[in-house]
């Protein structure tokens, strides 16, 4: 498999709804805490983008071995198109996941246990994501999980893995007892910040859902879509938009963000201009764009105001 192949197989292009959350939780965390672990950093990145590069390839497999279309396996799965042998996807899954869940394990071994607790379950998010007999992708949970598991996730894991010794939480384990201690009003502040990451990462899902709706019931795919409709999917759409932005305003009202981030609303124009793009025609050789430079607009905005901010006022 060459590397052009294999960064086909990984969807490389989308990883950057990944990046997005990991940078604006490594801001937040040196603006609201004040503290920065290089190291921790670097070897959560790696992880992520290697667990990140292993979903979309067990994605791409499972579709290509359900799909019900003998077109779509032949030519528009990646597999198919490039001819790829099954155990070179196996064996590329696998060397992926090893990479990713040696690194966490590394990491849980410089913090604390509840790396390890969270990093669990975003790993099984993942996993069942696109595998077992019924992958919360091919379900109306799609949009849930993914905008969770990436946009808070990520946010989170950027924040507790510089910030583990902060109060955040704790996680002890003393013999046969396990003690959970949380701040509730610090988690309430990371998941307010990860919202827009939350709304904009689960568009991505909800408008590949609503663009390829008759082809996922061909496949026997039924996502949120199927069961709202495209009427009301369309709205949700739009209204995770206008909530991204709410959620922003409200984190600076409340000085959790300085208040250079307000100018982030100045986005909220052209953001409206691609929704309605989309709400006009859902097609997704034209239109999904739309969900993907929303998201890059409202989030490469983020992290430039908040690092602004960190250069200006600290």
């Amino acid at each position: 498999m060459t590397l052009s192949t294999f960064l086909k197989l990984v969807e490389i292009q989308t990883k950057i709804a990944s990046v997005f959350p990991f940078l604006i939780g490594i801001l937040f965390v040196n603006y609201r805490f004040g503290s920065f672990h290089l190291m921790n950093t670097i070897i959560f990145f790696v992880a992520m983008l290697c667990f990140d590069l292993t979903t979309t390839a067990i994605n791409n497999y499972m579709d290509y071995l359900k799909a019900s279309s003998e077109v779509y396996r032949r030519e528009r799965n990646i597999i198919g198109q490039k001819q790829i042998a099954e155990s070179t996807v196996i064996l590329t899954i696998v060397s992926l996941l090893v990479i990713a869940s040696s690194l966490g394990i590394w990491l849980v071994s410089r913090t604390d246990l509840f790396v390890l607790f969270v990093g669990m379950l975003c790993f099984a998010i993942g996993i069942f994501y696109t595998f077992g007999p019924i992958p919360l992708s091919r379900m109306p949970l799609g949009e849930v999980f993914s905008g969770v598991a990436m946009g808070f996730g990520i946010v989170f894991l950027a924040v507790y893995v510089n910030a583990y010794d902060q109060g955040i939480v704790q996680l002890i384990w003393e013999g046969r007892t396990v003690s959970f201690y949380a701040d509730l009003v610090l988690l309430f502040e990371i998941v307010l910040i990860s919202l827009p990451c939350i709304f904009t990462i689960a568009n991505l899902m909800l408008a590949n859902n609503i663009c390829d709706l008759e082809e996922d019931i061909d496949n026997h795919r039924y996502t949120l879509p199927y069961y709202i409709g495209k009427k009301y999917a369309v709205w949700l759409f739009n209204a995770l938009y206008a909530l991204s932005f709410v959620a922003l305003i409200l984190a600076v009202l409340l000085n959790l963000l300085p208040p250079l981030l307000l100018f982030i609303l100045l986005v909220g124009y052209p953001v409206y201009q691609q929704v309605q793009k989309f709400n006009q025609k859902q097609e997704k050789t034209e239109t999904f764009i739309v969900a993907v430079k929303n998201l890059v607009l409202v989030n490469a905005s983020f992290v430039a105001l908040l690092f602004l901010s960190l250069l200006l006022f600290q």
